[in-house]
């Protein structure tokens, strides 16, 4: 009996330390979602305002397909169908990424009750996966690139491209949203605050990385965004040092 209750002492220490260490590394992490979220929306502005990204068509495109995406959902049209094509798109991107590392998947289930997959292996990456990667723009993308291809479709089809990835990445983001209070294993397993975390700052690279591509030079952007990301990393970091200054004194 003693040696049972030391072990059990032993396993709660553990995963009391286990908890704690999730804990610190999502707060860690805040102020990295923070400096990225102002810096998103400062690039967002600027493209929108001063290069007049509003007036391109392939804002307008992607935002067609934004306002499509939300109108079907708010309207409930086929709930039943579009819950099914959410479910299977999520365990096939927890499938993929088994795959990715090198596991093995042994079952896979769908259906609008929830699905799961079984596997000899996990981890975080594979555990939140779906949550931050739109699987259906993926496909959407995937499937018009062959297409143009194959088919020889002029830049103008371009357009069509933007507004599928805009109802794709809603449809990913919408019932992403919707789902996450609806008690996900996925999010325990590796901790729910750090999990979720991880997941916004993940959708927020990936809408990042949308902006670099549709506003010109991949690389300029990119270099650019990465410049005002450390200008106001030093700028909240140097505020946070003088608000700490002053509660001590």
């Amino acid at each position: 009996m003693v040696a049972a209750a030391e072990v059990d002492d032993d396993i709660d220490h553990a995963d009391w330390m286990k908890r704690l260490i999730r804990w610190a590394l999502a707060v860690v992490m805040l102020p990295l979602c923070w400096v990225t979220s102002w810096t998103f929306l400062s690039r967002f502005s600027q493209a929108t305002v001063d290069q007049n990204f509003w007036k391109t068509a392939e804002f307008w495109y992607f935002a067609t397909g934004v306002m499509v995406m939300l109108g079907w959902f708010w309207s409930g049209l086929l709930q039943r169908f579009f819950l099914y094509l959410y479910v299977l798109g999520h365990e096939l991107t927890h499938a993929v990424f088994v795959v990715l590392f090198r596991g093995r998947v042994t079952d896979f289930h769908v259906s609008t009750e929830g699905g799961y997959i079984t596997t000899n292996k996990t981890n975080l990456v594979i555990a939140l996966s779906p949550y931050f990667v739109p699987f259906w723009s993926v496909v959407s993308a995937a499937i018009y690139l062959l297409a143009r291809h194959f088919a020889g479709f002029s830049g103008e089809w371009d357009r069509v491209l933007y507004a599928l990835l805009g109802a794709t990445w809603t449809f990913h983001m919408v019932w992403t949203i919707w789902m996450i209070p609806r008690d996900q294993p996925d999010l325990k397993e590796n901790g729910t605050f750090l999990s979720l975390v991880i997941i916004y700052l993940a959708n927020l690279l990936i809408m990042t990385g949308l902006l670099c591509i549709s506003t010109g030079s991949v690389w300029e952007n990119t270099q650019e965004f990465g410049m005002e990301w450390l200008r106001n990393a030093a700028t909240w970091g140097d505020a946070f040092l003088r608000w700490v200054q002053t509660l001590r004194h």
